[in-house]
């Protein structure tokens, strides 16, 4: 066979040979590895002379060029987990049927989720909207679920299940069983049913670590009615807060989840179950790659006092709380914006018996810190009515440590929204203007329907420093300063007061309907 010339010279690292002549043979084995691995691997030395790979390299090549090739597919995963997935098939009875209304929203007008998510447990979007009337008058809808348990304990979401007169579950081999609600949770959207007389039914872990953002995942579930279908995405963030309510710790994935997905798993490369699928952020109705799930430590928790006694308890230490922010923190003369900032004590709360006072921040929870708000809510709330905390608490300017023991969320225990105050019977309201915060104000007493104490807004510029923070008529304020306020004077004094301490921005308590908040107002300067 004769040799053709080949020119290697734009070759990396390339030193020229002796021989400039290379076999057939020679050069095919030689341009596998370049097209790999690079010329300079496994064997190639091109320093005078290449030489030819030994047996043991060409065999390392191989090993390494499969190893490259990752991802090959998750079918054997799906082939393992698929089966513990649930189509669920729920029906309502003919009286709650007729008082449902296919344009309710289960969210409050208004809110986040009402404007920007849509739930997906029924056809329109909404988990009231059970879907079209059967005969009779009965509301069927659709979700998705999976068994944690041999004996047939099934995960879903409450908004799924919820108001069910009959549920169904049908099992991956086409298998239709019926199944029985063994409690619901609202605050974390879940719920835990049965199927009775079954012994051996494959089911799913619930992942003991949390997935990192990037890792692979894939949703398996019954999207649009159409039975297990799978999709599969990455971790896109964890700690979404998506507005649903003071539990908010959802993790944010991108695989394509529908309606009909509701309740069903999301699955880690390794099989176990990271969350549990429940909204998704949809203007269309449909997948735009923004699907939220439920982490496994939390539906865990849930799901071991569901099974236990029906129901979810928890933790409670009677205080209105709000973010720390920016504002907040150099009025306070915070470092960084972090902590809890009590809004208001609840009157004979654990809270208020332990000391904790209007203005205080709470730092650490048993020797933790806290970030947030939000994050104080999930800690007290992930434990036990009658545990014994310590709180770390700043209180005008200094630490001290408090000892409390948790009580019981009340049900009844929601933010309410703020309400517009009716003052002097709808009558127009003069006051004092104060034009350095764009605010007319007069004593609350002397106002109809404001109250005894502080001073009530009867008027906003809008185009001031307070209209931008959300001041709006029919406002108290209660206190500027940590100072109890009662005359239009004591409001214009504390911020002069503020300014010759050279204050950026002073802390205002505000209280708006039932709620009371602190707003961080500036310090007009000159």
């Amino acid at each position: 066979m004769t040799d053709h010339p080949t020119d290697f010279s734009k070759l990396p690292s390339y030193k020229a040979p002796r021989r400039s002549l290379f076999s057939a043979r020679k050069f095919a084995l030689m341009a596998s590895v370049v097209a790999g691995l690079g010329v300079a691997a496994y064997g190639i030395a091109p320093q005078g002379n290449f030489d030819i790979l030994t047996t043991a390299a060409h065999a390392q090549v191989n090993k390494d060029l499969r190893q490259v090739q990752q991802p090959v597919g998750f079918a054997d995963i799906v082939e393992r987990v698929k089966p513990s997935v649930i189509s669920v098939r729920v029906k309502i009875a003919e009286k709650q049927a007729s008082n449902d209304s296919p344009e309710d929203s289960p969210f409050p007008p208004g809110s986040p989720m009402e404007r920007f998510f849509k739930r997906f447990g029924g056809p329109d979007g909404f988990p009231g909207q059970k879907g079209p009337r059967g005969r009779g008058g009965q509301m069927t809808g659709q979700g998705s679920g999976f068994f944690i348990s041999a004996d047939g304990f099934a995960v879903t979401n409450n908004h799924v299940v919820d108001g069910a007169d009959k549920v169904e579950v049908t099992t991956d081999d086409g298998t239709i069983h019926t199944a029985k609600v063994i409690g619901t949770d609202q605050r974390t959207d879940l719920a835990l049913i049965k199927v009775d007389g079954v012994k051996d039914l494959p089911f799913a872990k619930l992942s003991d670590t949390p997935p990192r953002i990037g890792d692979w995942v894939l949703a398996v579930g019954n999207p649009f009615g159409l039975g297990g279908t799978v999709t599969a995405g990455i971790v896109s963030a964890r700690g979404r807060d998506i507005g649903n309510g003071p539990y908010d710790d959802f993790i944010q994935i991108d695989a394509p989840v529908n309606k009909g997905n509701s309740g069903g798993p999301t699955f880690g490369t390794n099989g176990d179950v990271i969350g549990v699928n429940t909204a998704i952020y949809s203007p269309s109705g449909g997948s735009v790659g923004i699907a939220f799930a439920i982490p496994a430590n939390t539906v865990k928790s849930v799901v071991d006092q569901l099974k236990n006694k029906g129901s979810v308890s928890r933790g409670w230490i009677g205080v209105q709380i709000q973010p720390v922010t920016p504002d907040i923190a150099d009025s306070l003369g915070l470092k960084k914006a972090e902590g809890a900032l009590v809004a208001e004590p609840q009157a004979n709360g654990p809270a208020a018996k332990a000391g904790v006072e209007s203005g205080d921040v709470i730092t650490k929870v048993n020797d933790q810190p806290v970030k947030d708000a939000r994050e104080l809510a999930r800690t007290i709330g992930s434990m036990a009515p009658g545990t014994t905390v310590k709180l770390n608490v700043l209180h005008k300017g200094s630490d001290k440590t408090l000892s409390m023991t948790l009580g019981e969320l009340p049900n009844s225990a929601q933010a309410k929204a703020d309400s517009d105050q009716d003052l002097n019977g709808g009558k127009a309201t003069r006051g004092t203007a104060v034009p350095n915060l764009g605010l007319t104000l007069a004593p609350a007493n002397s106002v109809a329907g404001a109250g005894k104490d502080g001073v009530v807004v009867t008027g906003v510029d809008p185009n001031s420093p307070s209209a931008d923070r959300g001041f709006k008529e029919g406002d108290v304020i209660l206190e500027i300063a940590g100072k109890v306020v009662a005359t239009p004077s004591e409001v214009t004094d504390a911020m002069k007061t503020a300014k010759a301490d050279n204050k950026n921005s002073v802390l205002v308590r505000v209280k708006s309907g039932d709620q009371s908040r602190f707003v961080a107002l500036p310090v007009a300067k000159g």
